[in-house]
């Protein structure tokens, strides 16, 4: 396991999961968006290896690539995975008034 790669990847999560919820304008707060983005893109780079056609398109921050190409696969995963499952909760829960 290379330890850059899996804090960059949850940094980009928390990053993402940031983005998605202020674009959205969700009543989350910075932590609960922050904790949302980095289980969203720890979540999609654990499962991004199991479905087809995704297999080599997200970094997995366990595999240990400490080459420029695994650091944007993390980058890359963290922000999609937490974007997107900030979006997800941004709509369950409701926008603030």
């Amino acid at each position: 396991m290379d330890i850059v790669s899996l804090a960059i990847g949850l940094l980009s999560g928390a990053a993402g999961g940031n983005v998605a919820g202020k674009v959205m304008n969700s009543g989350m707060g910075t932590l609960g968006r922050s904790i949302t983005g980095i289980v969203g893109g720890t979540g999609l780079a654990a499962i991004a290896p199991m479905i087809p056609g995704l297999a080599g398109l997200f970094g997995d921050p366990a595999a240990g690539a400490a080459s420029a190409g695994g650091i944007v696969a993390s980058l890359v995963s963290g922000g999609v995975g937490g974007g997107i499952l900030t979006g997800i909760l941004g709509k369950v829960m409701g926008n603030k008034a």
